[in-house]
């Protein structure tokens, strides 16, 4: 299967035949997902479409958040689950299979993998980014986009950069130092660039230091192409265009979706005056063309095989699913005797998240269901005990319950967080369940002591009654085959290996983040700079609930002669380790490489990942794992240097069970020529950087924008209560209905939430691109004038002065 950069030759020869109007048509979308076709040239229109965890094509309605119904795919586990089983491979063949039912569906481009970090576990997406770690993160994607573009298929890596909350992403601009940026948020992006080429790159809606993302030249050019080597094209976010020339000229290709010419008209005129060289704009309609050819030639539309896929579903749940707790080894549970299934996720399984990635699965396997198959449906007593859509306080749900538990041998207890409570588009509030379920577990676990909790949710939560439990299984958003994986888990079937790939803090004011996370309706800044996760918890000392890395098994391992089995030559090493498998059971481990400066004069945290490895080992069987480690593995970004350096010295490389479970270790030294800057100035350490710490990492903290006066990036809920305003606003919500369907009783919460947030959200600008020209630019200039009052303007512009 060929990559869009393999047709640039033939690509550039047919923009050379192309005149201005088809150039710039292909630089947007020809519908919502579909871009732009020019017939004589034999260019088709090709379609691309959303799924992290698996296709989610609308063939009739479309929409970016998952409100209308798409053709069935297999729905994998989300990303957290996935990234939790710490298997590169595993997530390869996951992203095969989507590949494969991609080129049955005729979908060109899939629109994934996202890999945000998770600076916040507040974040309402971050079930569908991988990990707080953007080493980990990187890898995850890597193997991602390689499964899927052996399919032919093409994928887009999302949503570049620092796009880390849901709340005010259309406008807010994000202020990060530069060395936070190249050390967290950039990583993951730049390993995926580097070891797997995606087909497109997806620009994210927010500011960077003051510019949108989608033209930041910095971002698109200087680091995306000249530093990393990027081939493919870029495209936006949904509706995340700005200026559009100005986007063109900064590296951004593509504007999704159909602008219905407006913009196009707008890049053309601006090359006919001179804003905009034809030149940069022939550079960019030549990427858009490699990859239509490259969908042209890698069209091989066969069959699904759904059953094969399915398979795969639950075994990736299996894998990704992470054993928190298990006090006196309550698991794995006994086949004989009787067990209470309590939870309304038994019946209605909270498998995936809500929004763009949400997915029609192909059939979908119920708790409930597959409990009673293994275990026969006489042995199966159910209680509801919360109403899955909103978890409303329900006192006789409760004691329904109780009763139940209190006749069973065992309790399997399923909780998490309703759809309401996380999804696309808007944060969570707080790290809390419901209340009716922290009531539940607290009641349930009185009634009888052999509960087992298993968490359906996509984030971390607080746990207050985690001492009151003996087991806990953290399932997270499993997937259609979800419920099979459960049961393999919970009998032993299926000995745990996941890892979390996250930190779950005892309480949320713990996360440094938090003081600066959605904290201002325009402008955040991550003052936290590099204290993301475990690298903040184990640098301060901070007690947490659960580690990043943390995972329990039913087998036990131990890690011995720990050696460096080739010396540091100037560029690399390599370091092993032997793994032994103590217990009576098969099963697998995962040893996480962390790698400490033990004395810098540059701030750096206790220990950073620089690698992992998953071995599977039989009862009483050893292996032995060997690490190699360049020189990015001990370097930091030096922002003097504006590039990555080493500053010699020693450096203790441990051989980990999670952040906080070090079993083995060797201190190595760096010679002193292995770095550049002699003159490097000592940092102080710190948890929150004032603007003084800031400045001296070269970020200015400007003044944050004021909402008023209105202007074209003004939102929606900006102008909510303004007498035009909500005529506006209103119009847009019978807009929206028209396309998704009118709201009914029959809607769920969370998509009626979503739907709200989503029309709020959107900037005047992305109402004038969508209208399909009703909104011309006189008629939006006066609107403008309208909404700030300035009638006298709004006059003069009406008669054409």
């Amino acid at each position: 299967m060929k990559h869009p950069i393999e047709f640039k030759a033939e690509a550039d020869g047919l923009v050379a035949q192309m005149d201005l109007p088809e150039k710039t048509s292909l630089m947007s979308g020809s519908s919502f997902w579909h871009l732009q076709a020019i017939e004589r040239l034999d260019l088709p229109k090709v379609m691309v479409s959303d799924g992290p965890h698996g296709l989610r094509k609308q063939s009739q309605h479309a929409d970016h958040l998952g409100m209308q119904a798409s053709v069935p795919a297999t729905c994998f586990p989300t990303a957290v689950t996935l990234a939790s089983s710490w298997d590169v491979e595993l997530i390869c063949q996951v992203g095969a299979a989507i590949g494969r039912e991609c080129q049955a569906e005729h979908v060109s481009v899939l629109l994934a993998p996202g890999v945000n970090i998770k600076r916040s576990p507040l974040c309402g997406r971050n079930f569908e980014y991988y990990a707080e770690d953007p080493y980990m993160a990187g890898q995850m994607a890597a193997g991602f986009i390689a499964g899927v573009q052996s399919t032919g298929i093409g994928t887009s890596l999302k949503h570049f950069a620092v796009n880390n909350q849901e709340a005010e992403r259309m406008v807010v601009d994000t202020l990060v130092d530069r060395r936070t940026l190249f050390e967290i948020y950039l990583p993951a992006f730049e390993i995926a660039v580097r070891q797997s080429q995606p087909w497109t790159l997806m620009c994210a809606y927010n500011r960077l230091n003051g510019i949108y993302c989608s033209e930041n030249e910095d971002l698109l050019t200087t680091i995306l192409r000249d530093r990393w080597g990027f081939h493919g094209l870029v495209m936006t976010d949904w509706g995340a265009v700005n200026e559009r020339p100005r986007g063109i000229a900064a590296g951004l290709e593509l504007e999704m979706p159909s602008s219905n010419g407006a913009n196009d008209s707008v890049a053309a005129q601006a090359v006919e005056d001179g804003g905009l060289s034809e030149a940069v704009l022939d550079v960019a309609a030549s990427r858009v063309t490699q990859m239509i050819l490259a969908s042209k030639e890698n069209a091989a539309p066969n069959p699904a095989d759904f059953a094969a896929h399915h398979a795969l579903a639950r075994r990736a749940a299996g894998e990704g699913a992470v054993l928190l707790k298990n006090d006196a080894g309550l698991l794995p549970l006994a086949e004989a005797g009787t067990v209470a299934l309590i939870g309304g996720f038994a019946e209605k399984p909270r498998f995936q998240g809500a929004g763009s990635s949400q997915v029609n699965a192909s059939q979908l396997d119920t708790p409930r269901a597959s409990l009673g198959a293994h275990l026969g449906a006489d042995k199966v007593i159910y209680a509801q005990g919360f109403d899955v859509d909103l978890a409303a306080d329900d006192a006789g749900l409760i004691a329904e319950a109780v009763a139940v538990a209190e006749k069973a041998d065992r309790v399997v207890l399923m909780v998490g967080l309703p759809a309401l409570f996380e999804a696309e588009g808007f944060d969570r509030d707080h790290l809390r369940q419901p209340p009716q379920l922290d009531a539940l577990v607290e009641a349930v676990a009185a009634a009888n002591a052999n509960t087992v909790v298993v968490l359906s949710n996509g984030a971390p939560i607080e746990m207050p009654w985690v001492g009151q439990v003996s087991a806990i299984l953290e399932l997270y958003l499993a997937g259609q085959a979800g419920a099979g994986a459960m049961v393999d888990l919970l009998f032993g079937t299926l000995n745990p290996s996941g890892k979390l790939a996250e930190t779950f803090p005892l309480r949320l004011a713990d996360s440094p983040s938090q003081e600066n996370f959605a904290s201002h309706p325009r402008q955040l800044i991550y003052r936290e700079g590099l204290n993301i996760g475990y690298r903040h918890f184990v640098t301060h000392q901070v007690p947490v609930l659960f580690a990043f890395g943390h995972g329990l098994s039913y087998t036990s391992f131990s890690y011995h002669n720990a050696a460096v089995t080739s010396a540091w030559n100037g560029t690399s090493m390599r370091v092993s380790v032997t793994v032994r498998n103590d217990g009576a059971m098969a099963g697998a481990e995962v040893v996480q490489l962390y790698i400490r400066d033990v004395r810098s004069t540059a701030y750096r945290p206790d220990r950073e990942l620089k690698g992992f490895q998953k071995a599977f080992l039989q009862a009483g069987e050893s292996t032995t794992l060997e690490f190699e480690l360049d020189a990015r593995a001990f370097a930091f970004f030096d922002v003097a240097l504006d590039d990555w350096d080493i500053e010699a010295g020693d450096f203790d490389i441990l051989f980990a069970a999670s952040s906080v479970d070090v079993r083995q270790s060797l201190r190595v030294n760096l010679a002193e020529d292995s770095g550049r800057n002699s003159n490097r100035q000592s940092e102080a350490d710190y948890v929150l950087m004032d603007d003084g710490a800031l400045a001296r990492l070269g970020l200015q903290v400007s003044v944050p924008d004021a909402i008023k006066p209105f202007h074209a990036n003004t939102t929606l809920g900006d102008i909510a209560d303004h007498w035009l305003g909500k005529r506006l606003v209103a119009g847009v919500f019978k807009a929206v209905g028209a396309t998704l369907g009118e709201r009914s009783a029959d809607d769920s919460p969370v998509l009626v939430k979503m739907r709200e947030k989503m029309v709020l959200s959107m900037r005047l600008s992305t109402v004038r691109n969508m209208s399909g020209g009703a909104l011309t630019p006189k008629r939006f200039e006066m609107l403008i004038h309208l909404l700030n009052n300035r009638w006298g303007a709004f006059l003069a512009r009406l008669l054409g002065r």
